[in-house]
C-alpha cells in the first residue's frame, strides 16, 4: 500500500514513489542537508559533503558498536538473556549481543569472595565496629545467653541459579547464616563455645549454611565462617570471668593430683612387689630348711636304728663339742682328779668386776 506524505510526493520529498526516475538522490539529500547546518552554523561555513559522511559513518559505527558489543571484566561472568530466556554464558571479553529488549546482559563477579557480618557493622575511617545486639545475643542449650560476633565468606558458585533461583541473595545469606549459628548454638552448652569448640562450631555451622543453601538453589558456596567473638552478655561477664578462673583452678588441682597418684602409685606397687618377692624366697629358703633338717633326721633315725648306743653315745659326743668347743674349760679325770687342789683366781674377778662397770 502507498504511503501518502502530503500531495502524493514521496518519502524523501521527490513525488511519488513510481518508476526508476523518482527513485530518492543521495547526493541531493546530502547538498540539502550541508545547506541547512550552513544556516544552523555562525558564519554560514559549513563542512565538507565527505567530511559529514564520515562523520556520520563514524557516529552509526559507535552506536553499532555499543548496541551489538558488550564487555565481561576479568572477575564477572556475561549471562546474556534472549526475550528474558538464558541461551549462554560468556567469559570475560567482548561478545556480540542484540540491542536491547531482544538481548540482556547479567554480569555477577563470579570471582570475587563477598564478606557478611553478622552480629556487628564495621567501618569507618577509625575502623570501628558497631555491635547488633539483635543479631549477636543467641541462648545456648544449656540456657544460657551469649553473644557471638562472626564473619561469613562466600562467592558465587552458579551464576545462572545466583541470578534467578533466589531474590536477594546477600539477605538470604545473612538470614541463612544467623539461622545456621543459632542451631547450633542451641544445642552446644555455653562453656565448650567460651572454650575449645570455636572451631566446631565454625564447621558445623559451614556444612549446615552449605545444606541450606543447596537446597535453596541459591548457586552459592560458602568458604568459612570465622568466629569473632564469644562472650557472655556484658551485665555478667566479670560473674563468668570469676567462674572460669575458679574451673582453671579446678582443673590445675585435678591435674596436680593426678601427677602425685601416677608418681605415688608405682612406687607402692615396686615396694609390694619387692616385699612379695622377699616373702617368697624366705619361703623357699624355709621350706628347703625344714626339708634338709628332715632328711637328715631320718638318716640319723635310720643310723640309730642299726646301733642305738652307738648312736646316743655319738650324738652326745657331737652335742657337747658343739655346746663346749667354744668355752674355756678343763677337763679332770674321775680318777686322777681327786689330788687336784682348787684355786680361786680372785684377781681375774676383780678385774671382771670393773670391767662390767
Amino acid at each position: 500500500m502507498a504511503r501518502n506524505n502530503g500531495g502524493g510526493r514521496g518519502p524523501w520529498g521527490q513525488g511519488p514513489s513510481g518508476g526508476p526516475r523518482n527513485q530518492p538522490d543521495l547526493e541531493e539529500f546530502l547538498k540539502r542537508g550541508q545547506d541547512k547546518f550552513k544556516q544552523v552554523m555562525p558564519g554560514g561555513t559549513g563542512l565538507p559533503g565527505s567530511l559529514i559522511f564520515l562523520l556520520v559513518v563514524v557516529m552509526a559505527a559507535i552506536v553499532a558498536f555499543y548496541a551489538f558489543t558488550f564487555r565481561v571484566n576479568p572477575d564477572e561472568l556475561g549471562v546474556v538473556m534472549r526475550f528474558g530466556k538464558v541461551s549462554r554464558q560468556e567469559p570475560p571479553g567482548l561478545h556480540f549481543r542484540m540491542p536491547y529488549p531482544v538481548d540482556e546482559v547479567r554480569l555477577p563477579k563470579v570471582t570475587r569472595q563477598n564478606i557478611i557480618e553478622i552480629g556487628m557493622r564495621s567501618g569507618g575511617a577509625a575502623r570501628s565496629v558497631r555491635a547488633v545486639l539483635e543479631e549477636s545475643l543467641m541462648l545456648t542449650g544449656d540456657e544460657n545467653i551469649v553473644d557471638i560476633n562472626f564473619v561469613v565468606f562466600w562467592r558465587i558458585k552458579d551464576a545462572q541459579k545466583y541470578l534467578f533461583n533466589i531474590q536477594n541473595p546477600e539477605i538470604t545469606v545473612k538470614e541463612v547464616a544467623e539461622s545456621a549459628m543459632r542451631d547450633v548454638v542451641g544445642q552446644s552448652n555455653i562453656q565448650p563455645l567460651l572454650t575449645g569448640a570455636r572451631q566446631k562450631t565454625e564447621q558445623a555451622v559451614q556444612k549446615l549454611m552449605q545444606d541450606v543453601l543447596d537446597h535453596y538453589g541459591a548457586g552459592i558456596t560458602v568458604d568459612q565462617v570465622q568466629l569473632q567473638k564469644v562472650d557472655p552478655p556484658t551485665q555478667v561477664i566479670d560473674a563468668f570471668r570469676d567462674v572460669q578462673a575458679a574451673r582453671a583452678d579446678q582443673e590445675r588441682l585435678q591435674n596436680e593430683a593426678g601427677s602425685y597418684a601416677s608418681r605415688v602409685v608405682p612406687e607402692a606397687r615396686g615396694d609390694a612387689e619387692r616385699i612379695l618377692q622377699g616373702a617368697r624366697a624366705y619361703k623357699e629358703q624355709t621350706v628347703a630348711e625344714a626339708i634338709g633338717q628332715t632328711a637328715r633326721f631320718l638318716k640319723v633315725y635310720d643310723e640309730y636304728k642299726k646301733a642305738p648306743e652307738v648312736t646316743r653315745k655319738r650324738m652326745y659326743l657331737e652335742t657337747m663339742e658343739r655346746v663346749l668347743g667354744g668355752t674355756d674349760k678343763i677337763i679332770l679325770d674321775s680318777k686322777g682328779g681327786q689330788g687336784v687342789v682348787p684355786f680361786l683366781p680372785l684377781d681375774q674377778l676383780q678385774k671382771k668386776r670393773e670391767g662390767g662397770n
